[in-house]
Parts: C-alpha cells; sequence; structure tokens
C-alpha cells in the first residue's frame, strides 16, 4: 500500500436516492485538505484489504471537505455494502490523496457533459468547476425514474447561475424519449470537448461514437470493467529491484499471486480502471484487460495493471 494516506473524520452521511447516499469527510484537526481537480477519485480504505476508489463531487474550490457519492450495490464486490451498513458519523478513515485519471479540460470554452445514473459524480465536479470559470457547459443526465436522479436540485441551482444547460432523461417514465448519444456527439461544436461517465452500454455507444471526433477531444471513465481479469496463469512473473521470481497459477491475476507471495504492491480497485497498481514493463508482452491504458500505449507494451492484466508471453520482467 501506499504510504501517503490521509486520516480523515465522516462529518455527514446525507441520503440523496433509494439507494445513493453522499458522505463527507473532513481533517480530524479541521485542517485544509490537500487540493482536487475537477474529475478527481480517492480510494477509501475499508479494512480487512477492502478498498474502493470514489469520485469527488466537490467543487474544487473546496479545501476544507471532500464528498463522495456511494450507490448500494446489491450484486457488487463488497464495498458499497461495506459503506452503507457499517460506516457512522464520526468514523476515522484512510484515504487515498486525490488522483485523476478523468480530467477537465479548464481552458475549454465549451464542453458536453454525458451521465447515466452514478456516473454523475465526477460529472457535478466538472460542472461546478465550469462555471466557476464562467465557461458554457451542456449537461445529459440520465437515470431511470427521477427518484433516482441524485443531485438534480443541486443541478438546477447550478444551472440557473451559470453559462449551463440541463437536459434530464428518466427513461422508464411514461412517454420518456431516450438519449441519442450519436447525434449529441455528431451536434458537439468541433472545439467542444466531450466527456461520458456512467454504465457500459452507455459508455460503449459514446466511444463509438467519439471515434470521428478530434483526437484528445472525448474522454471517458469507467466505473466497472468491462470485460473479466485474465487468470489463465501459466507465466512467471519476474520482479526486477526486488529479484524475485513469482509463478502465476491457473485461477489467480498478477496481483493475487504477488499478495500471496508477500511483495508489497499498490492497488485499489482490482479491475483495471484506477491506475493504481500500475507496473512498468521491462521485458514480455502484456494480455491487457484494463479501462485505463489508452490504445497507444497497450500497444507499446510498456506498463501493464497487474490485478487484471496478464501475460503473452511466458515471462514477464517488471520494475517492482
Amino acid at each position: 500500500m501506499k504510504d501517503d494516506l490521509l486520516s480523515v473524520r465522516l462529518k455527514s452521511i446525507s441520503f440523496e436516492t433509494g439507494d445513493i447516499s453522499s458522505f463527507v469527510l473532513v481533517a480530524p484537526d479541521g485542517s485544509r485538505l490537500p487540493l482536487l481537480t475537477a474529475g478527481a477519485h480517492i480510494d477509501l480504505h475499508l479494512g480487512g484489504g477492502l478498498i474502493r476508489s470514489y469520485s469527488l463531487l466537490n467543487d474544487p474550490s473546496e479545501r476544507h471537505r471532500y464528498v463522495i457519492a456511494v450507490k448500494r450495490e446489491p450484486e457488487g464486490r463488497g464495498g458499497s455494502a461495506a459503506i452503507h451498513d457499517h460506516l457512522k458519523v464520526g468514523d476515522i478513515l484512510s484515504i487515498s490523496q486525490p488522483r485523476n485519471n478523468f480530467p477537465f479540460h479548464e481552458e475549454v470554452q465549451h464542453s458536453v457533459f454525458i451521465a447515466g445514473g452514478i456516473g454523475i459524480t465526477p460529472i457535478l465536479s466538472m460542472a461546478r468547476r465550469a462555471s466557476a470559470l464562467g465557461r458554457d457547459w451542456e449537461l445529459h443526465y440520465v437515470t431511470r425514474t427521477r427518484a433516482h436522479a441524485a443531485f438534480l436540485a443541486e443541478l438546477e441551482q447550478l444551472r440557473s447561475r451559470s453559462n449551463g444547460k440541463l437536459h434530464v432523461v428518466h427513461n422508464q417514465e411514461p412517454g420518456a424519449v431516450m438519449i441519442d448519444i450519436a447525434k449529441l456527439v455528431a451536434d458537439a461544436p468541433p472545439d467542444a470537448h466531450l466527456y461520458c461517465c456512467g454504465p457500459v452500454q452507455m459508455l460503449d455507444a459514446f466511444e463509438r461514437a467519439a471515434k470521428s471526433r478530434p483526437a484528445g477531444t472525448t474522454h471517458v471513465e469507467y466505473f466497472i470493467a468491462r470485460e473479466a481479469p485474465s487468470t489463465a496463469g501459466g507465466f512467471e512473473v519476474r520482479l526486477a529491484r526486488s529479484n524475485r521470481t513469482v509463478a502465476i497459477e491457473p485461477g489467480k491475476t498478477i496481483l493475487d499471486a504477488l499478495l500471496d507471495a508477500g511483495v508489497p504492491v499498490a492497488y485499489s480497485c482490482s479491475e483495471g480502471i484506477c491506475g493504481t497498481c500500475e507496473a512498468v514493463v521491462i521485458e514480455g508482452i502484456p494480455d491487457h484487460r484494463d479501462l485505463y491504458l489508452s490504445d497507444e500505449e497497450k500497444a507499446a507494451n510498456r506498463q501493464i495493471m497487474i490485478c487484471c492484466s496478464g501475460s503473452k508471453s511466458p515471462v514477464l520482467v517488471l520494475d517492482l
């Protein structure tokens, strides 16, 4: 684990929807927290090796608190249940420093945001920052029903006092008009930047439509993996710095095998999304399964997310 963890106190818990709650975190001594940027996330350490990443929905100018929102996921891996069922106001928690894999481009005059469900969390921070800078923005927010739309009142207020436009679709309500992502992308000004965060189906549709956009103007963030991790095993990982070799057995990821062997490695999401477990590849060909590296970075084979990716070569040498 990284040694730059912060201690925070859980100041308050707010009910946002039937399955989403927000959590306000402050420094125990009331001091200022490290600077965050729009789109950033923190890793929340829940004990027993359980670590989960959550987007910060704050206005980035705030230094007195961090705010996250967590949706209870009945079919999840235990993180949301632990948070909803066990955290209490006053608890002292360990979190990482804010990191940003989904940055907002502040210099751009016009931004188009597309959010689905809990994907509103990083987008809300971006809309707040765009408003503070006097930038133009439009947000297309999709939920099942109005009752499932977290932070809707805040978004309405933000729109009313900024250069923003808000379009909300509740796609399971009578008469709902489905969002046309391909048209939204095609209609966006050429110099606009587009951001999408939500369910995998929404992100896939966005990425298909975004292929025609100018390079570097479209941005996505996934909350769950698109494919299963590589657990075929049958190869070795050599650790260049520690001069060790670890066999990756069938049924295990590289991360699992290294942890079982007592190798101290940083990790968080375990789904190839957050980038915490990134390692430098010295030799060998990774079997990339992550959603963090770009296509160009994957083709270069100089980095690997050890939580989910495997190896296409018999030996993988890592800078660990």
